[in-house]
């Protein structure tokens, strides 16, 4: 991956995340990685943890920043959060997928979000 875009995709998690708290989120992790995937964000809203994925283009112009999380991508993330709730004992606790879309140009951004984008994908519950 280039170092341009490594920097933007560092932009707009970082956009992403204030957005986030901005909204009443509390960020417990960003960038967890373990030998099933990586989750860009953990957080939780109220009692509910919450799974981002962030997606940041420069552009719409080749289609949303959300629609490149795939199906593929959905199950990596999916199985990633489910080992990190089973390693903190939290499989009893509410979760869902969300998805942060951020659109950042010349300085200037538009960020959404996406509440319970995808499911969880039932081959990957414990």
């Amino acid at each position: 991956m280039s170092r341009e875009r490594l920097d933007l995709g560092r932009a707009g998690e970082e956009l992403a995340a204030g957005f986030l708290e901005s909204k009443g989120y509390r960020i417990l992790r960003r960038n967890f990685k373990n030998k099933l995937g990586e989750i860009d964000i953990i957080a939780t809203e109220k009692e509910v943890y919450c799974f981002v994925e962030v997606k940041t283009r420069q552009s719409d112009k080749f289609g949303c920043p959300f629609e490149a999380v795939i199906a593929s991508k959905q199950a990596q993330i999916s199985k990633a959060a489910l080992s990190y709730l089973k390693e903190n004992r939290l499989l009893d606790k509410k979760a869902r997928f969300d998805v942060v879309s951020v659109i950042y140009s010349q300085g200037a951004s538009r960020v959404e979000l996406i509440k319970d984008a995808f499911g969880l994908d039932e081959r990957y519950s414990y």
